[in-house]
């Protein structure tokens, strides 16, 4: 991965810290997002001091697309040649928030953000292929179905909460194989993941006795970070994974003592990934709810 820059989104703690140090030890120039400039110079610090390694930072909040246009012209000025990005941040929270922008927290964060980054750094992946593309996913997807009104008045706003994070997760697969197809050709792979389960704090923001006492239990039983980052690292950098696109790969294995292999995780994703017209629908509609803002 020596001359290659590698772009790791939430890379601040959890699966993208770990994955963004796992590129950064392949000899990868690796970039990272955070929310704040505090948490991204503690990620940076840590990535510098356990990989001995050059690690650049920016910062930005990805349910803001406002934010993610500027994310998005700052790499490119920076780095007009693209090899890897990680779609990694993501929000699972229990209750409907919208941010100032209008659109549901959850939803702009785990889809709609990494749909309008990705679109808005392709030239810069095209320039540097063979590139690229991992969108972190969950195995929550299968239990989801997709619905265009979720996508409606900012996402989420008629009594479909509950299941948001799935939904969003079910997208992001999606789009990932809407986009692989649409990118047939150009040098640059779009692949999806779900690292299975992982102990982050990507619960964090649940609140209530039921929610943190679930968010303990997966703290304590789940495989670290560490062990989930070979799976989306493997993806990023593996020769024998060059030119393959458009599929899906899951981790199984969920607690630490559980034996799994990076190079055995491909699997058929949910029923709806492979619909070419409900793909090109929330596409579209992608699309013109983003328009609005």
């Amino acid at each position: 991965m020596k001359g290659k820059v590698c772009f790791v989104t939430g890379a601040t703690s959890g699966l993208g810290l770990e994955t963004a140090m796992g590129l950064a030890r392949l000899g990868a120039t690796v970039a990272i997002t955070a929310r704040t400039r505090a948490k991204g110079e503690t990620a940076r610090t840590e990535i510098r001091r356990r990989c001995n390694a050059a690690v650049e930072l920016f910062v930005a909040d990805l349910s803001l697309m406002g934010e993610v246009r500027r994310l998005a012209a700052e790499v490119r000025l920076r780095h007009p040649v693209l090899h890897v990005l990680v779609n990694n941040a993501g929000l699972h929270t229990g209750k409907r928030t919208v941010t100032a922008e209008g659109f549901e927290t959850v939803l702009a964060t785990n889809y709609l953000s990494p749909f309008l980054l990705t679109g808005l750094l392709l030239d810069a992946l095209k320039a540097g292929k063979p590139s690229r593309i991992v969108n972190v996913s969950s195995m929550r997807h299968f239990r989801s179905r997709f619905d265009p009104a979720d996508l409606k008045d900012g996402g989420f706003a008629h009594g479909t909460f509950a299941h948001a994070y799935g939904r969003t997760k079910l997208m992001l697969a999606m789009w990932s194989h809407e986009l692989a197809g649409r990118l047939a050709g150009t040098g640059v792979t779009v692949n999806a993941m779900c690292p299975g389960g992982v102990a982050t704090g990507i619960w964090k923001r649940d609140r209530g006795f039921g929610p943190t006492l679930v968010r303990l239990l997966m703290m304590s039983l789940l495989k670290g970070p560490e062990l989930a980052a070979r799976l989306p690292v493997r993806l990023a950098s593996t020769p024998e994974l060059e030119g393959v696109t458009g599929r899906y790969f899951q981790v199984r294995a969920h607690i630490p003592w559980q034996s799994w292999d990076p190079a055995k995780t491909e699997e058929r994703s949910a029923p709806a990934t492979y619909d070419p017209i409900a793909r090109k629908l929330l596409w579209e509609s992608t699309e013109m709810l983003l328009a609005k803002q």
